[in-house]
């Protein structure tokens, strides 16, 4: 044996009681578990740690990140592996690096700046394959901080096969769009992702995103949309994902399911009602959501699609224009824009969390309300000035949620959890570095809407059931020893929405194949995350 945990509190992930016992691990699995009661000899390793009064647990799966490329820049990715993760599933919203031509490239680095980065020369892959084969490699050959699966991005596969236009593919170009779709699958990907309320993945038709579900359902993927709307409509815009998945006989899993804005207030038991219906009927859903009430995206995603046609360079010659600038603003303000889930914008609830030029910095943790009070001006000026000056890469926090709505949804029977951790900017949300404490330390521990067994299945074996891993998400002889020790009555997120980068507390271990990633609270210099593909790729 290589490492014993000694007289651990198990909650194996299952759902089930928790017990105490010794866990041993060799070669990068559990290799041994010895209950309290079994009477039988205690193992013996090179390692004895003493873990009474920490609980043991199956790492932690984020069922939606955006670390494209922050684990590929940042060695230690302290944010995610300090909270106990292990696996991050990326690729999201419709909207990653693969696959790219030259082009297709450029448009996605500015398009996407604000969640991730400027993407530098060293995006040298253009495939699926070549990515993930990327972040085996890591630094030096020597790997990442956590491991990675990846989604094939909708979006970007519509922009790579028709460029930007706003409207239906042609037979030809659809045909190209499976064909990308099949060859991601193929070298690994674990499903398709959708942003439907960004462009140019929202201008795919029922059809279209039919069609794509088809050829992911031939691989057991599953398909991961950012719904049409999370406010007005929203209820429709659910059903139209399990609608369409459905006929198509794709597995559906929800990104960051949740109902925002006031015309959903109190409105979560009619969500989750019709999931009910739907999974009674023996449709295949899951979801995910983070413990907080502010959503986070650019800014340039709160306009309405028609402005970002064409592009990036399309939407900056469309706002420098006052006329097309002024028939913007009255969409957003008046009639309520898609990009703004259909409800008028309250320029109060929209906080800058994060610009791309540092001169733009005087706005970050301001809303664009009290930005444009401080220069003299109406909101949509300051608001059309940033999005100019910063070239699209603003990011925000939208103050839109409802703490009751959090809290039933996290109870639901397919609930997972995802971060949907964005860590650019200045003051990027909490949720980035505090979602899976948050989760075991307010929710579980000091509020009581979930146990602790519960809440720990919710994020590891339900999450690797999704991602069809047979070696993940339990603690059981032979899995996988990615693990998490932690003391249940200390662990908490010390992230806030003043400290957003802050560190949790009270997860003192976490390991990777059975190495130490965290040791005593301190990430070490290990790198045993690798990129976790499709079983059969």
């Amino acid at each position: 044996m290589d490492t014993v945990f000694r007289d651990v509190r198990v909650i194996d992930g299952s759902g089930g009681p928790s017990y105490r016992a010794d866990v041993a691990l060799a070669g990068g699995r559990i290799a041994g578990i010895v209950r309290e009661a079994d009477g039988t000899r205690r193992p013996s390793a090179a390692r004895m740690l003493d873990a009474d009064g920490l609980a043991l647990s199956p790492g932690f799966i984020d069922m939606h990140a955006h670390s494209d490329l922050a684990l590929l820049r940042d060695p230690a990715h302290e944010a995610k592996a300090a909270q106990g993760v292990t696996l991050e599933v990326l690729g999201q919203d419709g909207l990653s690096y693969a696959p790219v031509d030259d082009r297709t490239l450029a448009e996605v680095r500015t398009q996407i700046a604000g969640w991730n980065g400027p993407a530098d020369s060293g995006v040298g892959w253009r495939t699926v394959g070549a990515y993930l084969d990327r972040l085996d490699h890591g630094f030096d050959g020597h790997g990442i901080a956590v491991n990675a699966a990846c989604l094939i991005p909708q979006g970007t596969v519509r922009m790579l096969a028709m460029g930007w236009d706003d409207r239906e593919a042609t037979p030809d170009e659809l045909a190209r769009m499976r064909r990308l779709v099949a060859e991601g699958m193929e070298q690994g990907a674990v499903g398709l992702s959708s942003g439907l309320t960004y462009t140019p993945g929202m201008y795919a038709s029922d059809a279209e995103l039919t069609e794509l579900c088809r050829v992911v359902a031939r691989y057991d993927g599953y398909y991961c949309p950012h719904h049409r709307s999370y406010g007005a409509g929203a209820l429709t815009a659910y059903e139209e994902m399990i609608t369409l998945t459905r006929a198509a006989g794709c597995a559906l899993h929800l990104a960051h399911a949740t109902m925002n804005f006031g015309v959903n207030k109190g409105r979560a038991p009619e969500l989750l009602a019709l999931l009910d219906r739907a999974l009674d009927d023996g449709a295949d859903i899951s979801l995910d959501t983070y413990p907080y009430t502010p959503g986070c995206t650019t800014l340039v995603a709160m306009l309405p699609s028609w402005a970002s046609e064409g592009g990036p360079e399309a939407t900056l010659a469309r706002l420098r224009n006052d006329a097309t600038a002024d028939r913007i603003r009255h969409v957003m303000e008046v009639e309520g824009a898609d990009g703004c889930h259909g409800v008028p914008i309250a320029w109060d609830t929209v906080e800058i969390s994060g610009v791309s030029d540092p001169r733009l910095a005087g706005h970050v943790g301001r809303t664009l309300a009290r930005s444009a009070a401080e220069h003299g001006e109406e909101p949509w000026a300051t608001a059309r000035r940033l999005l100019i000056d910063d070239r699209l890469g603003s990011t925000i926090l939208h103050h839109v949620g409802h703490e009751e709505n959090v809290r039933r949804i996290m109870r639901h029977r397919v609930h997972t959890g995802g971060s949907d951790g964005i860590l650019q900017g200045a003051k990027p949300h909490p949720r980035a570095y505090g979602t899976f404490p948050e989760y075991l330390g307010t929710y579980v521990r000091d509020l009581g809407v979930l146990s602790l067994e519960e809440c720990i299945a919710h994020l590891t074996s339900r999450p690797a059931a999704r991602l069809r891993l047979p070696d993940r998400g339990l603690v059981r002889e032979g899995h996988r020893a990615d693990l998490v020790l932690f003391d249940p009555a200390t662990v908490a997120a010390g992230a806030t929405f003043q400290a957003p980068r802050t560190l949790p507390t009270g997860i003192p271990h976490v390991l990777i194949d059975g190495r130490f990633v965290i040791e005593d609270g301190r990430r070490t210099d290990v790198l045993a995350g690798r990129a976790v593909r499709r079983t059969g790729a």
